[in-house]
């Protein structure tokens, strides 16, 4: 398999129409070959191809950034000497003068699927940067790392955000590359926009549907170590907005929760009793961890890791997004009144709690907090929206 990247440094036709234009790169540390060299060092070795800039995403294009809603200045690459704009710092949204010192950028992000990621909102932000100031945008496409199968509530209009780019489920089961030509078509940007599509891709294909195991995994930000986490983010990521830890201080981070005043079996057993159908392709371990820094540290936590992994997976089966969601029910049913939700502006958005920003609508948090509430109901508000989104992006599947 060939990724994006790998297509345009090996093949001169593709490459030809970057010949005397000044070239910018959106990248971060898992944009790298297969011999793991970085796509900005790649790019440099071409005589004809023009660095001019670099972008780095959410984490930094050095990913050297830990948590959420820790910014990244501008600096300037000392290697290539090209300035390195941040897009997770003063602004969000490139800037006129950011676009003025490029013709073509190319957008060489690794992706987890997963609707609240947010190197999807930057691509969005650079289509309609580029769209505005008539530039041209290229999408070296990656794989999708948890594959083609969707879930998950559409966000709502109203509840825009960094980390809602747009009405998507929460795992939408596109590349970026297809991402963008959606972005393009729903939202009627005017842009020149090409993708260098992957040769040899085939998201349907055990044992990675949607990652090929042969290559080596680099981490896309910091709290993102392997493909068992990006398997359950659709999921996991839900507890950035719970009083619960998603692991951040160990070395599992959104691949289990917990916290000091639960009981992991109680909690697994409830969930079993109420919804046993949301929790098949996967195995639940109760464990024990102490936090080394974020939600709980330095205190024992009794919790559940998630194993999507090994002979018992299963990709069609597994639900990541309504196993985290059973979760927090059967805390709700356990201890009615444990204060399970957060109260900050979740990526600048306020007046909003965060477990609604993350799921684009208050539907999951007011499920989870109705007491009469079944797993049919919620059911019956989220499979409507993901039966139309397989029906929406047909169109724009490339593999």
């Amino acid at each position: 398999m060939k990724l994006g990247i790998e297509r345009l440094l090996s093949d001169p036709t593709l490459r030809a129409p970057l010949e005397g234009k000044r070239v910018a790169l959106v990248a971060h540390p898992a944009s790298v070959t297969r011999d793991l060299t970085h796509s900005l060092d790649a790019l440099g070795s071409f005589k004809e191809i023009r660095l001019s800039a670099a972008f780095g995403p959410q984490h930094g294009l050095r990913g050297d950034k830990q948590d959420n809603m820790i910014e990244s200045p501008d600096f300037i690459d000392p290697v290539h000497e090209i300035p390195v704009f941040s897009l997770y710092g003063e602004v969000r949204r490139p800037t006129g003068q950011m676009t003025s010192t490029f013709d073509v950028v190319l957008i060489d992000l690794q992706d987890l699927g997963c609707r609240i990621y947010t190197f999807i909102t930057t691509l969005l932000y650079m289509l309609e940067a580029a769209a505005e100031h008539g530039k041209t945008v290229w999408v070296l496409d990656r794989p999708n790392p948890a594959g083609r199968p969707v879930e998950g509530l559409t966000l709502r209009e109203g509840w825009e955000s960094f980390v809602g780019a747009g009405p998507i489920p929460m795992r939408h089961g596109l590349t970026l590359g297809e991402l963008g030509h959606w972005f393009i078509d729903h939202f009627k940007l005017d842009v020149d926009y090409r993708v260098i599509e992957m040769e040899g891709y085939r998201p349907d294909d055990g044992p990675g549907f949607g990652w090929p195991t042969d290559r080596i995994w680099v981490n896309p930000s910091p709290n993102a170590p392997n493909l068992n986490m990006a398997r359950c983010y659709a999921g996991t990521v839900m507890l950035e907005g719970a009083t619960l830890s998603e692991g951040r201080g160990t070395t599992r981070p959104l691949e289990l929760f917990g916290a000091p005043d639960i009981d992991a079996r109680a909690v697994i057993s409830v969930m079993r009793e109420t919804a046993p159908q949301w929790l098949d392709g996967c195995i639940m371990r109760d464990i024990w961890f102490e936090p080394t820094f974020h939600k709980h540290v330095g205190q024992l936590c009794s919790g559940v890791h998630i194993h999507a992994e090994g002979d018992t997976y299963g990709h069609d089966a597994f639900k990541p997004w309504r196993l985290q969601a059973l979760a927090f029910k059967a805390i709700r049913k356990l201890f009615p009144d444990y204060d399970l939700w957060r109260d900050f502006p979740y990526e600048y958005a306020f007046g909003k709690l965060p477990i609604d920003v993350i799921n684009g609508s208050p539907l999951l948090r007011e499920w989870v907090d109705d007491e009469g509430a079944q797993a049919g109901d919620l059911d019956k508000v989220t499979v409507p929206d993901e039966q139309a989104w397989i029906s929406q992006r047909a169109p724009f599947l490339l593999y």
